[in-house]
């Protein structure tokens, strides 16, 4: 989007789930990538159109609504292998740092917490626009990704190939779409 005046968006805004995807990409068998999404999560955004360094993002990931496609997987995903969404049904995002990279570029650095373990992550996030729907909405869209390894949030059960190598990689490759709606 070009020639916006991105003060006028400055507000507090509400992600709409039904129009955004908190997704993940991750090798398996060393050969192929399985990808996935987390169907229930909310979340809020502050944007500061005049300085952008004082726009914060939270967002909450319900662990249970992993959907890769395959629900023996999905039961794996959320098991004690894995998850453990018995113990931690939540994960999630809050921002620490948000800065602006030039164009329509941002970056947003902040703690992800997952199984109980708070690191720091660094969303790279590309502003896609802004417009209002049909409803009468003021919707903001942000595109977004990132990589962790899912070792330093204690997630490393893994099972060894006969050929070498492992059945799940450790490095996690995370992508969003998020739509937000400016909050009256």
């Amino acid at each position: 989007m070009t020639n916006t005046d991105l003060t006028a968006l400055t507000g507090d805004y509400t992600i709409d789930p039904s129009h955004s995807t908190i997704g993940f990409t991750v090798r398996h068998a060393m050969v192929t990538n399985v990808k996935g999404k987390f169907n229930e999560f909310s979340g809020s955004l502050h944007l500061d159109g005049g300085d952008p360094s004082q726009s914060t993002a939270s967002i909450d990931v319900k662990m249970d609504s992993i959907d890769t496609g395959a629900p023996d997987r999905d039961g794996h995903l959320k098991s004690a292998d894995f998850f453990k969404t018995d113990e931690f049904p939540t994960m999630t995002f809050r921002s620490t740092k948000a800065e602006a990279l030039g164009d329509e570029d941002y970056r947003i650095t902040g703690d992800l917490t997952i199984l109980g373990t708070t690191k720091p992550l660094t969303i790279d996030l590309e502003f896609n626009g802004a417009a209002k729907d049909p409803f009468g909405n003021e919707r903001v869209g942000f595109e977004g990704k990132a990589e962790i390894k899912r070792s330093e949030w204690g997630l490393t059960w893994n099972a060894a190939l006969e050929t070498g190598g492992v059945l799940v990689s450790d490095k996690i490759k995370l992508h969003f779409d998020i739509s937000a709606i400016k909050n009256a």
